[in-house]
Order: structure tokens, then sequence, then C-alpha cells
């Protein structure tokens, strides 16, 4: 991509070491790192009265837009597919800016960052430390907060034709409960996902599962070839497992026969993706729970016997006060505060929880 710019200005680009990236990104081409994970990030603090994003959108689906935080106010920007560049000039203050550009949705589009445009005598500034807590999860469209801002339909079905206009992944509960206990964050969440490939609702009609997914960046074949994720770059203190929601689909085999073939299998299974969690990280806690968004409790018993048939001490089974019964819908920011909140609480009492 060529980008334009006047004598007035100057390009930060993306592998300057000054930005700050937090979440699955690939960053195969550190010149143009890929982003399609939820709640992923790039942060930076500069002077000046200029800042322009250069980027390539990779549209699927849905309406997509960028996630904006400029000195706390969050704001959203209308994504047109393939390149662009955004003007958020009008978003700034005189001074130093503190901004940080984050992926709204899931992989309904990803993007390659090309880089920032700045004013030629626009200081680049440290960022302040990171987090020493580290906290990743694996979920679906509750954990990539979809639909979370429409707050006029808490405890009821999404709004008819929502086309993600509502989908903010930082009202998510898994970002909402990474802010309050001051953990960085990757968010492997995608709408629909179940544990099983061919189940759940994602990619149909071949479906994709988690099993297949877990260790991927990219895992979405209209974006390309799948890549996998070298998990020696990052390695989390906790991980929360919040899958189960979507496993009913074709077939509820859990809520119909718990003892039938396809449900010891599907247990086996889960049993077997906690174990390459395991392998990966020896030392994290891990919570394994589903959410509030109504669902057969059969789902959540297996959970627990899986958990139990681990024989892990790090291993947990978390449920939440309205576990399965709290709405039909999406959850909404304010539910998944509440969320958030018991979430949290419970990390907290993890013995040793956030030791390295």
């Amino acid at each position: 991509m060529q980008i334009p710019l006047s004598k007035d200005e100057r390009l930060i680009r993306p592998d300057d070491a000054e930005l700050r990236y937090t979440g699955r990104i690939g960053m195969e081409n550190p010149a143009e790192p890929f982003f399609i994970y939820p709640c992923s990030s790039v942060a930076l603090r500069f002077t000046g009265n200029t800042l322009r994003v250069a980027l390539n959108n990779h549209h699927s689906y849905y309406e997509n837009r960028l996630g904006v935080i400029v000195n706390g106010e969050q704001s959203a920007v209308l994504l047109a597919d393939g390149e662009q560049i955004l003007d958020l000039s009008d978003k700034l203050a005189k001074g130093v800016n503190d901004v940080l550009v984050f992926k709204r949705q899931d992989c309904c589009h990803a993007y390659h960052l090309q880089g920032f445009i700045v004013d030629v005598a626009a200081q680049l500034l440290s960022l302040p430390q990171r987090p020493a807590r580290r906290m990743e999860v694996y979920g679906d469209s509750v954990s990539a907060g979809e639909v979370s801002e429409a707050e006029f339909a808490c405890g009821q079905i999404d709004p008819e034709g929502h086309n993600g206009l509502y989908s903010n992944s930082y009202l998510s509960y898994a970002w909402q409960a990474a802010r309050r206990l001051n953990a960085e964050l990757h968010d492997i969440a995608t709408g629909g996902m179940a544990l099983l490939d061919r189940t759940g609702y994602f990619y149909g009609p071949d479906y994709i599962g988690m099993e297949s997914a877990w260790d991927k960046v990219n895992y979405y074949p209209p974006f390309g070839p799948a890549t996998t994720w070298d998990f020696k770059r990052w390695t989390p203190h906790v991980v929360v497992v919040a899958i189960g929601q979507n496993d009913h689909h074709p077939v509820n085999i859990m809520a119909e026969d718990y003892d039938s073939a396809a449900s010891a299998a599907w247990r086996e299974a889960y049993v077997r993706f906690l174990m390459h969690l395991r392998e990966k990280y020896p030392r994290a806690h891990i919570v394994c729970t589903t959410t509030i968004l109504g669902h057969d409790a059969a789902w959540d018993r297996a959970i627990d016997a899986c958990v139990c048939a681990t024989g892990d001490a790090r291993i947990h089974h978390f449920l939440y006060t309205q576990n399965g019964c709290g709405t039909p819908g999406h959850i909404r920011g304010s539910e998944a505060a509440v969320m958030a909140r018991e979430l949290a609480d419970f990390i907290e009492t993890l013995p040793g929880v956030w030791r390295d």
C-alpha cells in the first residue's frame, strides 16, 4: 500500500519498538501485523495533532468497525473492505495522547495494520509497563462481546438484523474481567464456536470447532491458509475455557442422552482439549465454564465430570450465579459486568494463580 504523506507528516511503521501489541496477532510479517481475534490491540503514546491509521481490511460478513480509545474515550470507526486510511485526528487532545486501536469483533473481518500517520515533529513516547498478570480465554460469541452494546435488550433475544452494529469486545465479560484483574488478555473467541468439528455454528456447512482452531492465528479459510500460533511467544497465568454453549447443534446430544456414545465421545474430546492446554501451559490454572446464556444444564454436568476426570488440582469448574438461565440472547455489557465480577472474584481465590 502506498501511503501518501505531506511534508508535515511522517509514518510510524508497525514494527516500531514503541508500539505495543496485545493479543494473538500474526507477526509473520512484522511490517503488516494480522489482527483477527477480538480484544487484540495496538497501543501508542505520542504528541501532535494528527493521527491517521492505515490498514487493509478483509471483510467477510456483518458491518465491520475498528475500536478506538483515545485518552480513555471509546469510539468506533466503520470500515470498508480493502486498503484504507482512517482519520482519527478529531479525537485527539492537545499535548500527549494515549491511543488504543483494537479489534471490536471476531473473524467477521480481519485486517493487516500498515502504519500510523502523525505530525513530522510528533514524539513517540514510551508506554507504561505491561500488566504482570496474563489471562487467556477460549470461547464463542459471548466471549467475543457480540451484541454487547444492545443494552435496550437486556434479558431479551437479540435485536433483529443487528448486523454487527452492537458488537464490542471491550464490553465482553472476558475483557471486563481482565481489566478488573489488571491482566493482559488474549481472547481466542469466535461466534458460533463449539468444541468439535462439524458441530456448532461456525463456518457452516462444514463447521470448524475449537479442536481445530485453538492453536491457530488464522483459522478462517476465507482469509487464506491456516497459520499456527507459537505458544512460546506468550504464557498465561490463568486460562478460561468457555466452550459448551453451541455444542447442542446439530444434535443436543448431552441433553437427549447423557450416557450415549456421542456424549461420551464429547467428554473424552473435552478432556483431551484440556490436556492440550496443560501441555502448552504446565503451571496455568484452567477455569472451565459456560455462560449465563440459556442452555441445558447437562452440558455443565458434562464439563464438571471432565474436570474431575483430569485429576488436575489446577483445573477448575466454575458456575455463574445465573449460569445457563440469565438471558435468551447475547450478553449485554451490563450483564457481562456481573459475570466479570463473579469470574474475577473466583480467579482471585485460586492459590498462587499469578505466580510465574
